[in-house]
């Protein structure tokens, strides 16, 4: 642990230049008090390392000395995909891994490019999960990712939404897919592969033997072909309604991208400046909700029981209102 610790302000002193002993102690997460340990044990391996007092000073490395030990470990170059996803693979346990391999390969590039690439970090960050949620609690994350990793089955007791809602399933683990920030399993159950979401996963248990990875299972494709299939499972009926033009400038933000990609698709102007479309819904309680969203922006033509729906629910939130 100490040597990778050396080798990161080595790293992070060739790459960044000169660095105080709080923001090594900052960036490596030890105390300022460590850091000094650790200086005086690369001077003692003969490193070109010396610091400057004052308020501009720090610890810099004689110029033109650059260390050749930047190989990437196997681990290191496994991780090197979710090099962009720090939360991910904080989750994953590969928070350290990654930020070793970031180092290693900064340290690597000449330092025109080395700037560039730092440019890049400092303007663009991502943040995968939605807004107004907290992280789904992931607590078989690690043991879920080492099944996929070494190809070992694994019993789950799973719990699922409807009935019975908690189940035992044997699985052959393909891949990990996250989305949103909630952390989905895609598995062989029963001679299908399905999906799985990794919080509703009540216990894990390692199975013994391994199971044969189909050839050239590509996960994205499937994932991807497995969104177009569940929203169009999902969403069975259809709704006729039309849209203000501000209603019409609101829906792909408040509703799904099929959604949003019917409407747009079956979109007839009307005299009035308004707009008639259709779009897919689940059901007449889920689209209840969806349109509401839509306040005053949306009119329900179809089916009647929407419509009703609706209308029922306006006239409960006018009398709570009146009456207060």
């Amino acid at each position: 642990m100490r040597a990778s610790r050396l080798m990161s302000i080595l790293l992070l002193l060739q790459t960044r230049g000169r660095m105080t002993a709080g923001e090594l102690a900052d960036r490596l997460e030890v105390s300022v008090r460590t850091i000094y340990r650790d200086v005086e044990s690369l001077h003692a391996a003969g490193i070109p390392l010396y610091g400057d007092a004052g308020p501009r000073g720090g610890y810099r490395l004689l110029d033109g000395y650059r260390t050749k030990l930047t190989g990437l470990t196997t681990e290191e170059a496994e991780s090197l995909p979710l090099a962009g996803l720090p939360g991910p693979a904080a989750e994953l346990g590969l928070g350290a891994v990654v930020t070793a391999a970031q180092l290693k390969l900064m340290a690597a590039l000449p330092v025109e490019l080395r700037d560039r690439a730092g440019r890049i970090r400092e303007r663009f960050h991502l943040d995968a999960p939605g807004w107004y949620r907290d992280r789904e609690p992931v607590t078989h994350l690690p043991a879920v990712a080492e099944a996929v990793w070494n190809e070992r089955p694994v019993r789950v007791r799973y719990r699922r939404w409807r009935a019975p809602q908690e189940v035992e399933r044997r699985l052959e683990p393909y891949g990990l897919v996250v989305k949103a920030g909630s952390w989905y399993l895609v598995a062989r159950c029963d001679e299908q592969v399905r999906t799985y979401r990794v919080s509703q996963i009540l216990d894990l248990h390692p199975l013994p033997g391994r199971f044969a990875r189909p050839a050239g299972f590509d996960l994205a494709a499937h994932w991807q072909a497995y969104l177009v299939e569940f929203e169009a499972r999902l969403r069975r009926g259809e709704a006729v309604l039309r849209l203000s033009p501000g209603g019409l400038e609101r829906l792909p933000g408040l509703m799904t991208p099929g959604v949003a990609a019917a409407a747009r698709e079956s979109a007839e102007p009307e005299a009035d400046g308004w707009t008639r479309v259709r779009v897919p819904i689940e059901s007449v309680e889920h689209a209840t909700g969806e349109f509401l969203r839509l306040g005053a922006d949306a009119e329900v033509i179809s089916p009647p029981e929407l419509r009703e729906r609706l209308l029922a629910v306006a006239e409960r939130m006018v009398g709570l209102y009146r009456a207060g």
